[in-house]
């Protein structure tokens, strides 16, 4: 059975017309999908029913089943839980923003980066998802809170290191920034990563990778306490790391975003802040720094600092005329704020819900 969701537009023209199918076929497949979200192959109405008939049979539609979602009261954010075809589960946040809507995606069910304040990685990597399983969390999520509701930005936060699942995730961004498919703006799509300096480079070098904007979790300015708070870094030095991100291709209004989790006595003292403003030093204008106050988790031992030690570890950024803004994370009494996410085992009978938010 084909994952139809796993081709992107290319792919899609080539199976249509492996079908003996005339190749305009495809954008009208694609327009249901991507554009109208269709949730069944039913609703495709200038579809030949012959030609329905056979993508039920030998395609599948819908890869994820939703089994639960919590909406914030603070803040209308929604996490909603999905079922993947192997019985994994992964979540994925709807977070309504001021004159816009994001979704938070994610890109492996676990993760094998070991971030030591992450809830995400206790579990280790159990897979990669698949391209079908992230797009779907797009459509599902758009279908679920309206069509009205056009979800503009795509953050690849969630569960998982997304470029440790590079192809998958290359093709579902095609998908995305496809004016056939989905058609969002590159600029709005962002790719969160560890630091795997390989994978970054591969990404700015790849013709076929749609340049979207980079985001990288940095957390601390000297090598000790990055190691200790982020293990990938024994072998993907904080020092070859910004050498990376500082010979990048940097377009105009595309800088790398340096996300920094503040945890309270371990990365947020005024010293912390001086050594990050000398790790960036001159290229000033090639970065902006997102400061994260840490959110906490069931068994952590780690803290979130004050909001005073917050500001004044801002402060001190904008000193030096670095572009530094503070991220309060929405979503925290639901526990879908960044670094909360985690693989939920399903032990108890559940009833499915569908996308139009009814239990079946």
């Amino acid at each position: 059975m084909t994952e139809i969701k796993n081709l992107n537009f290319g792919e899609l023209e080539r199976w249509v017309r492996q079908q003996g199918w005339k190749k305009f076929r495809a954008g009208q497949i694609a327009k249901w999908i991507y554009t109208k979200k269709a949730g069944s192959y039913d609703e495709m109405t200038d579809l030949s029913k012959d030609i329905r008939n056979f993508l039920k049979e030998n395609t599948v539609l819908n890869v994820l089943q939703l089994i639960t979602y919590e909406q914030s009261k603070e803040d209308g954010s929604i996490k909603f839980l999905w079922r993947l075809k192997d019985g994994h589960t992964i979540e994925t946040v709807f977070i309504p923003e001021r004159n816009h809507y994001t979704l938070c995606v994610s890109t492996q069910v676990g993760c094998a980066v070991g971030c030591d304040f992450c809830f995400t990685t206790k579990d280790g990597l159990i897979r990669n998802l698949s391209t079908a399983e992230i797009i779907d969390q797009y459509i599902q999520s758009q279908r679920f809170v309206g069509l009205e509701k056009r979800i503009s930005n795509v953050v690849f936060m969630g569960m998982g290191e997304p470029l440790a699942n590079y192809e998958n995730v290359k093709k579902a961004v095609q998908i995305m920034t496809d004016d056939r498919m989905l058609g969002l703006s590159h600029r709005k799509i962002t790719i969160s990563s560890s630091g795997i300096i390989h994978q970054i480079k591969r990404m700015y070098q790849d013709s076929s990778f749609p340049q979207v904007r980079l985001a990288v979790s940095l957390n601390a300015a000297d090598q000790k306490t990055r190691e200790k708070l982020m293990p990938i870094s024994e072998t993907n030095t904080l020092e070859n790391l910004m050498k990376t991100l500082n010979s990048l291709p940097v377009k105009t209004g595309y800088r790398i975003m340096l996300e920094y989790v503040l945890i309270k006595n371990v990365n947020d003292r005024p010293e912390d802040a001086h050594r990050l403003a000398k790790l960036i030093g001159k290229n000033k204008k090639r970065y902006k720094v997102n400061l994260i106050p840490f959110n906490p988790y069931p068994g952590s031992p780690y803290e979130r600092p004050e909001e005073e030690r917050v500001n004044r570890f801002h402060k001190i950024l904008w000193q030096y005329n670095i572009g530094a803004f503070v991220r309060w994370s929405k979503g925290k009494d639901i526990s879908a704020a960044c670094g909360q996410l985690r693989k939920k085992e399903i032990t108890e009978k559940v009833s499915f819900i569908t996308p139009a938010g009814l239990k079946k």
